[in-house]
């Protein structure tokens, strides 16, 4: 079987998630930090392919599971930048320390 080895994948899927987790714990702006879990998602979701491509290849659990994820991710984007507008509408800003500022 020709094509990238399982190494490099897995190995550029965990490259990807901890570039995604640097990114959601040193930022102070949501919007960055949203960006920061979708690559760990998608990181999780190519370990998911590759497994599924390369332990079980006559079947498709592993790409259900990564439809999955990406339907998960869809809908925790969505409701996340509904947060962020509701954010910005009442203290104008996207920066993590300023939600504190918020009264209830």
């Amino acid at each position: 079987m020709t094509g990238i080895p399982v190494e490099h994948l897995l190995i550029f899927s965990a490259l990807m998630f901890f570039i995604g987790m640097y990114g959601f714990l040193t930022r102070k702006n949501l919007v960055t930090m949203l960006i920061g879990i979708e690559l760990m998602l998608n990181a999780v979701n190519i370990n998911l392919v590759v497994i599924d491509r390369f332990v079980y290849p006559k079947q498709t659990d592993g790409l259900f599971f990564a439809m999955f994820v990406i339907a998960v991710a869809a809908a925790e984007a969505a409701v996340a930048i509904a947060i962020f507008i509701n954010l910005y509408r009442n203290i104008r800003s996207v920066d993590v320390e300023k939600v504190n500022e918020m009264k209830y």
